[in-house]
This record gives structure tokens, C-alpha cells and sequence, in this order.
């Protein structure tokens, strides 16, 4: 493969990984307007992003068989059509309950831009090369969130917020068309592959029964539960409750990322004098003490946007150092099931993501507590799970050198 070749390829499946990050952070900016536009509140507005975050997690469960039963073309296809089309009905979108049912679709479509692209790297490079070229679709998705939302900031202030919805349809639109022109059949179907549930169902429950895989899975996705909250509220906490711009709130959410994507990689660092198990152990104690800090301070009513500012840099710098111990540790055991147990872990941490994000629609935010108590409590169930669930695992299987590292 020539170099011009190579890097081409890498850019398409970089396109494509960031398809989801992209509409997760994108529409931020515009939450407070689309309020207003559909006559509701910000905080039924964040129940979009939970439905989006449903939508990826059953879309993790359902795509990899397809991609294995029917080629990787023919799903990606359809996926990206049903991106493309429910992107373009959120622009003329008249009331909430639709938006949210249709953030939920296009989740589903744009997860099959995810799962093709991961899974096309093992089709399309030597194996020598994998680890590299996952390390670059790394980078795409450390950069999307701080990309995504200051992008969405400046389109929603200039053009209004349908606008962005607009710029995810043709973002879709070139990834159909780049993956049609230049993506090569990489993959022959396999039409013995069996699509009835109880295969797939015997697979997944050997992966459950493990209990090194259950206590990191779960500790791992508790912990990023944080981020999803903290994503949902975010909107509301720096533009109606501190009164930032849109376009500021998305410089603001660039450098709050700066946290979380520096510590994961300052974590591949100090895995070579430390295991997973005591980086995670040490990542949740420190994002445990921040977040009951930060909870402190906004009941009391002690941080403003300085104060708040620097407590979430905390707490998504711990957690960049838990989640890609959790995500390699819950991994390790399995060699044979592999790809089940990454579904399981990737749906994990999408649904106990979207249920917690999910309570902040119950809020009406006036302050920080809300956000930051729904924080607290996913963080503190974190620790428990750690703490009295390492106790069940009879023989640790050690993960591998630099860890696993999973985002969005």
C-alpha cells in the first residue's frame, strides 16, 4: 500500500469515526435556542442527548453481527442514509417530543459510521500497523469534542440553530460518498454467520458470567457516567446559569476536554511504573474527593464560574486516568469473545450514560447542585463497585501495556 494510499484511507475511517462525536457535541451551543424555538425547557432539551446516547448503545449490540453477516458496505449504506435523512427532519423539527425521538434514530444511524470504521481497520491494514492507526482514530476523537461544540457555537450564533443540523446532514452526506467512491470491499460476507438471538445471546452471557469483566465494566461506565451528565448540563450550567455566550461555552467545553484527553495520554505514561488496577483505584479516590468538593461548594454556595471551572477540570482529569484502566482491565480476561465483551462494555457505558444524563431533565437548574449531585452519586456507586467487587475476582487477569481507551 502506497503512503498517499494509506493516509487516504486513514482520513475516510477518521470521517466516519467522527460522525457520532460530532453530533453528541455539535448542537451544545444551541440548546438555550432551541428551548425557545420549541417552547420548552433546556432541561427537556437535554433528554435529546440521553435518547442519542440509547440510540448508540443498542446500535453497538446491533451492528457488529450485520457488518459480519452482510459485508461492511451494505450496513455502513444504510446507517449513514438513516443519519443523512433524520438529520435533515431535525431542521424543520416543531416540538420537542419529535426531536427527541429523532435523536434517537439518528444515533442509531450514525453508530454504524462508528462500529465500520473500528472493525475496517483490521480488514484494511497489516496487523503490524493496527495499533497505530487505532492510535490516530484516538486523536480524531480526542479532537471532535473540542472541534465539535466551539464550531456549533459560532454556526448556531451565526445562522441559527437548525443550521447545525444542516452541516451533520452533509457532514453524513460525504461520508456516504467518500465510502462508496473510495472505500474498498474489504470484507467478504459471511452467509453462514447465524443472525438468530440465541448464539449472540449464549455469547454475551459467557462474557457477563465473568467477574473481573462485570465489576471493571460496570466501574468503568458509573465513572464515565459523570461525563454524560456533565455533558447534558453543561449547556445549562455556563449559558443560562453563569451567562456565557454560544460562542464562548464552546472554547469553554474545548479546554474543559484538554483534561480528560491529557490524562489519558499522561496515563499511557504511567503505566510503565504502575498497573491499571492501582491507576484506577488512585482515579477514582481523586475523582471522588473532587466531585463531593464541588457538591460542597455549590450547596453552599461558595463557586461561581471559576471555581466550577476548575472542579470539572479535576474531574474529567481523574477520570481520563479510570476509563481506559477500566475499559483494559474489563477486557483482559477474553481472547476468545473479544468482540463481544467490547459491545458489552461500549453498551454499557452508553446506557447507565443515558440514564444518568436522563435525571437532569427532571431539574429545572437554577444552580450547579443538580448536575453536580447526579455526579456525585454515579461517581460514589463507581468507587462501591471497585472497592467490594475486586473482591470476587478469583484470579486477575493482568491488561495489557497502555491500556484501552474508549471516548463518546
Amino acid at each position: 500500500m502506497t503512503k498517499k494510499r494509506y493516509f487516504f484511507l486513514i482520513l475516510i475511517l477518521g470521517s466516519l469515526t467522527a460522525l457520532s462525536p460530532f453530533s453528541i457535541d455539535m448542537y451544545l451551543p444551541g440548546f438555550k435556542a432551541i428551548a425557545q424555538d420549541l417552547g420548552t425547557t433546556e432541561s427537556k432539551v437535554a433528554w435529546s442527548l440521553s435518547s442519542f446516547f440509547i440510540g448508540i448503545s443498542g446500535g453497538q449490540l446491533l451492528y457488529g453481527p450485520l457488518l459480519d453477516r452482510y459485508g461492511r458496505k451494505k450496513p455502513l449504506y444504510i446507517g449513514l442514509a438513516v443519519y443523512i435523512l433524520t438529520s435533515l427532519l431535525c431542521v424543520f423539527v416543531t416540538d420537542v417530543d419529535s426531536f427527541i425521538g429523532l435523536r434517537f434514530i439518528q444515533a442509531i444511524g450514525s453508530c454504524a459510521a462508528g462500529v465500520a470504521s473500528i472493525t475496517m481497520v483490521r480488514d484494511l491494514f497489516p496487523v503490524e500497523d493496527n495499533a497505530k492507526v487505532f492510535a490516530l482514530l484516538m486523536l480524531v476523537l480526542g479532537a471532535s469534542p473540542m472541534i465539535a461544540p466551539t464550531l456549533g457555537g459560532y454556526i448556531s450564533v451565526a445562522f441559527g440553530w437548525h443550521t447545525i443540523f444542516l452541516a451533520l446532514a452533509g457532514l453524513g452526506l460525504f461520508n456516504l460518498i467518500s465510502s462508496w467512491l473510495w472505500l474498498p470491499n474489504s470484507y467478504k460476507p459471511d452467509t453462514t454467520l447465524s443472525l438468530k438471538p440465541k448464539p449472540i445471546i449464549t455469547n454475551f452471557w459467557a462474557v457477563l458470567k465473568e467477574p473481573q469483566f462485570y465489576t471493571y465494566a460496570l466501574t468503568g461506565a458509573l465513572a464515565f457516567a459523570g461525563l454524560f451528565v456533565y455533558v447534558s448540563g453543561s449547556p445549562i450550567l455556563f449559558m443560562s446559569i453563569f451567562k456565557v455566550k454560544a460562542e464562548t461555552y464552546g472554547w469553554i467545553f474545548a479546554g474543559l476536554s484538554i483534561g480528560f484527553i491529557g490524562a489519558s495520554q499522561v496515563n499511557t505514561i504511567m503505566l510503565r511504573k504502575y498497573t491499571s488496577e492501582q491507576l484506577i483505584f488512585a482515579a477514582l479516590i481523586g475523582q471522588t474527593i473532587s466531585v463531593i468538593v464541588f457538591l460542597t461548594g455549590s450547596i453552599n454556595g461558595w463557586f461561581g464560574l471559576t471555581e466550577s471551572l476548575i472542579m470539572l477540570f479535576l474531574f474529567l482529569a481523574c477520570l481520563g486516568f479510570a476509563n481506559p484502566n477500566a475499559a483494559a482491565l474489563s477486557l483482559a480476561p477474553f481472547s476468545r469473545n473479544a468482540g463481544s465483551a467490547s459491545a458489552l462494555m461500549g453498551a454499557f457505558q452508553m446506557a447507565l450514560g443515558a440514564i444518568a444524563s436522563a435525571f437532569i431533565g427532571f431539574f429545572e437548574q437554577t444552580t450547579p447542585v443538580p448536575m453536580v449531585t447526579i455526579m456525585t452519586v454515579t461517581t460514589l456507586m463507581a468507587f462501591a463497585i471497585l472497592y467490594f467487587g475486586r473482591k470476587n475476582i478469583k484470579k486477575k487477569v493482568e491488561a495489557p501495556a497502555g491500556g484501552v481507551s474508549t471516548f463518546h
